[in-house]
């Protein structure tokens, strides 16, 4: 792509493959700055927040805004880092062209392959799940039938025209926004109490069932530990605006308003449901966005919800299979994957047609992702819980890649392309460093905790065979 390519003399690291410029890439550019900016707020927008935090609730009580706030600050700092590198060298592999060019090769393939299993294994989970509501709903359809239903939905929408993507993208996040517009508009009538039959709440809830802080510290940093995960996904819009027709302008842009609405949308959210209720009467597991609808009078708030979080989960399934195609193109590009899947489609230039589109590498993405669902169908509490634990914690693995990477391009662009860098990390390089610091952090304390411990321990596994694979790969190619 003409313009995803980094400044032709930034060097590399001796050796390095990436030592030039980054190929031309033949993908379209079908996506529009509103997609990439609905993508950056709706796509960590998710069943995680809308159930999920239930969990968080249940462990930090009111604190949990604390806990979110902490995540989110953490998630934005790594965005940021991201955002900075994206501008200066837009790629459909993002971060892991970013790693392989400061690191090595060797970074560029781990954190690249360990991103495309992280992504087909969670894309299971998704389709099963949505797949659950959807049989709810419609018993006399089996469960797997609506599983394959939705496989072949998007795995259709993904081989065409990659402005069909963004167009559901646009949708389903304008969606997710709107509904939680509407909550945070409907929680704070409830708190002064401006809703027909109901009282001032006031901040009693803030204070009451044991204060704010009614599980101490080690509450709040057990809801970063359960909530951290949700702000997973807001990587795929760097490896889109590589998409766009200003690649640089478009991940700039989004970059900066993704984070700051984010942080609105989970910490506002979480603010107005521990004020309109008792963090006691959370429960995990329950999504607590009911509860709150439920208590303030919205009629068949849990089938409102349900329609809400199928949306959230197709959304998510819809980007994860089009980030997984990316990430293996791009690792295909560097000679990292196999070459057959570089090939895409004809038609139309400028991503109108059918065109620029990478069929192979959609199709071996879903491909995994159906042995993904089947064994999630199958075994879900055996093969495929060792699967999903083998990816639990490869997020921090990534975003701590992110880091290490933003370390060394960012004296190399200051020294050799200042012009490049449009989006600058904010207190380079000390910022970066409490972010690695945070990471590591956060991975300690889930060692720490007998629920998070087999997440560690299996991605630590998963990520060590993809570093001794890196390393035998290293070795052959010396001469």
């Amino acid at each position: 792509m003409h313009d995803a390519s980094p400044p032709t003399h930034l060097s590399a690291p001796p050796g390095s493959p990436s030592s030039g410029p980054l190929p031309s890439e033949p993908l379209a550019h079908g996506l529009k700055q509103r997609h990439l900016t609905m993508l950056g707020l709706g796509g960590v927008i998710g069943a995680g927040l809308f159930v999920g935090s239930g969990a968080g609730i249940a462990v930090a009580g009111p604190a949990v805004v604390v806990s979110y706030l902490l995540a989110g600050t953490l998630a934005m700092l790594v965005m940021r880092m991201l955002g900075e590198m994206s501008a200066a060298m837009p790629a459909s592999g993002s971060f892991s062209v970013h790693a392989e060019r400061a690191l090595g090769r060797w970074a560029g393939f781990s954190v690249g392959w360990l991103y495309w299993f992280m992504l087909v294994v969670v894309l299971a989970v998704e389709a099963t799940a949505a797949a659950q509501i959807a049989h709810s709903w419609v018993p006399a359809v089996d469960q797997w039938l609506w599983v394959l239903l939705f496989m072949v939905v998007f795995t259709a929408a993904n081989l065409t025209a990659v402005k069909n993507f963004g167009e559901f993208e646009f949708w389903f996040a304008a969606l997710k926004v709107v509904a939680i517009v509407l909550f945070l508009g409907l929680g704070l009538l409830a708190v002064f109490g401006l809703l027909p039959d109901t009282g001032a709440v006031g901040l009693t809830n803030l204070t009451g069932q044991g204060g704010f802080l009614p599980n101490g510290w080690d509450g709040v940093v057990s809801g970063v530990l359960t909530v951290v995960f949700a702000f997973g996904g807001l990587e795929v819009v760097t490896i889109a605006a590589a998409e766009t027709d200003d690649p640089a302008r478009a991940v700039g842009r989004a970059v900066r308003s993704a984070v700051v609405r984010i942080l609105f949308f989970y910490v506002g959210s979480m603010l107005v449901i521990v004020t309109v209720l008792p963090w006691t009467a959370q429960q995990a597991g329950l999504s607590p966005y009911v509860k709150v609808l439920d208590s303030i009078g919205v009629p068949s708030a849990g089938q409102i919800m349900n329609i809400v979080v199928f949306v959230a989960l197709l959304s998510a399934l819809n980007a994860n299979l089009y980030g997984s195609s990316r990430m293996v193109f791009s690792l295909a590009e560097r000679g990292e994957a196999p070459r057959g899947l570089l090939k895409v489609s004809r038609g139309k230039t400028g991503g109108h047609g059918g065109g620029g589109v990478p069929r192979r590498a959609v199709l071996a993405s879903v491909a995994f992702g159906f042995v993904s669902v089947l064994l999630n169908l199958k075994w879900p509490d055996t093969v495929f819980l060792h699967m999903l634990n083998s990816v639990g914690a490869v997020l921090l693995f990534v975003w701590g890649l992110i880091a290490a990477s933003q370390l060394r391009l960012r004296r190399r662009l200051e020294r050799e392309a200042p012009e490049a860098l449009t989006l600058r990390m904010w207190c380079f390089p000390y910022l970066t460093w409490a972010t690695l610091a945070g990471l590591l952090a956060v991975l300690l304390l889930m060692l720490t905790d007998e629920a998070a411990r087999p997440q560690v321990l299996w991605s630590a596994g998963a990520t060590g065979l993809v570093l001794l694979v890196a390393a035998v790969r290293e070795v052959r190619a010396r001469p």
